[in-house]
């Protein structure tokens, strides 16, 4: 999770907040409202942000490794279960203002890997900076499968021989 920081006033002895008298500076109430407080931003914030802008990208048909699409796909089939996680196949790591992502991602057969894989980091990293204020210091791409045209579309049925 990152932080940003906490300028809660003290009184510089036993850390306890001051009473009466006026709060002054970045922390009173002459201060912005923006500067007062902390805000906290859970990883799964930016785990859902980054999934989300690189699904937006042409030429990318799921996120996830080969186990975690199946595990997905499975549970989908499960009436009530929900929906493929909109985290799955991505991970981070966020500190106090810097952010490192990984994306396992399956493409489209017919698009150029590099060009989709740039188009995600253009996406993901742009998406997470402007919604969290958090530096992306990279984005990793391991592309785990490319989708082929006949291959049939996860979690649909396999058509039979007999009808």
């Amino acid at each position: 999770m990152t932080e940003t920081t906490d300028r809660r006033p003290t009184n510089g002895q036993d850390g306890s907040p001051r009473t009466g008298s006026k709060l002054k500076g970045p922390t009173g109430t002459d201060a912005s409202p923006e500067t007062r407080g902390k805000t906290t931003i859970a990883d799964n914030v930016v785990a859902k942000i980054a999934g989300t802008a690189a699904r937006e990208v042409p030429g990318i048909h799921k996120l996830g490794a080969g186990m975690a699409r199946a595990i997905g796909a499975m549970r989908e089939r499960v009436p009530g279960a929900g929906s493929t996680s909109i985290t799955q196949g991505v991970s981070v790591e966020v500190g106090e203002s810097q952010a490192a992502l990984d994306l396992d991602v399956v493409v489209e057969y017919g698009y150029p890997i590099v060009e989709v894989a740039g188009e995600v980091r253009v996406n993901v990293i742009s998406a997470v900076e402007r919604m969290t204020g958090l530096q992306v210091v990279e984005v990793n791409l391991v592309v785990d499968d490319v989708k082929l045209p006949d291959e049939e579309a996860e979690g649909e049925p396999a058509e039979g021989r007999v009808r």
